[in-house]
Parts: structure tokens; sequence; C-alpha cells
């Protein structure tokens, strides 16, 4: 398995989550949330994230209804990853990410209670879920 260092992202309109994993331990951390103004980023800060941790390749979280079927923030998160591609020219893939939110919440809840669960957190971990769902359809 060769070394790689993923960027993940859980899109939203509001707010965008970011993590970091390591494809050697099939791992990641919860970074930060970026805010987003109707699902568009500072795109200065996708960049400095980008130089920061220079990832072999950037997972965007792929919402997906239930049964499996796309809705329009599926085309928004796709749209999203392709601006990423198309802006600084690093790899994208994209990841089914049902239930990441819910995991998220329930993942934070164990480690501080309620106390835990602000939004910036759960989309953060929720990256986290994404890169982590990402290493296990990899490998």
């Amino acid at each position: 398995m060769q070394p790689q260092t993923v960027l993940g992202f859980d899109y939203g309109t509001k707010s965008i989550g970011v993590a970091i994993g390591q494809a050697i331990t099939a791992s990641a951390t919860p970074l930060l949330s970026i805010k987003a103004l109707d699902g568009i980023p500072n795109w200065d800060d996708i960049d400095k994230l980008l130089k920061e941790w220079q990832p072999d390749i950037v997972v965007v979280g792929l919402p997906l209804n239930m049964d499996g079927t796309e809705q329009e923030m599926t085309q928004r998160a796709r749209k999203f990853a392709n601006r990423i591609n198309g802006r600084f020219g690093v790899k994208i893939a994209t990841q089914d990410e049902r239930l990441t939110t819910a995991d998220a919440k329930a993942r934070l809840f164990e480690l501080g209670g309620f106390k835990a669960l602000t939004k910036g957190q759960i989309d953060a971990v929720s990256a986290v879920l994404i890169i982590e769902s990402y290493f296990e359809n990899q490998y």
C-alpha cells in the first residue's frame, strides 16, 4: 500500500467539514469547518488547506438518498468536487456519505455529551467518516 494523504470534505450549503487522513493507518482526524455561502466556500481557504496538507487525493462526500438515488445536494457536491479539481488540479474522488452526520453526532456524543455537538465539529467528524469509508472501499 502506498502512503497516501487524503483531504476529505463533508459538503454543505452553509458549512463544509474538513478532515485529513492517512492510508497507512486507514484513519482520519477532524480539522475544521469552513463557512460557505449557498454552498460556495472562500476558495482561498481551500487553497490554504491544499498547500498545508498536500493531499494525494481529495475525497468529497456524496449525499445520496437512502435508496441510493441522487438528489439536488448530490449534484452540488459533485460540482464542488469538480471545482476543486479544476481550480487546483488535484485528484478527486467522491464517496457515499449516507448516515455520516448521524454517525458523527453519535461519536461526538460518546466523547462529550451534548456540549460536544457543535455544527462545525459534526461536519468535521462527518468528513472523518467519509475518509474512513473511502479507505474501506479502497483496500
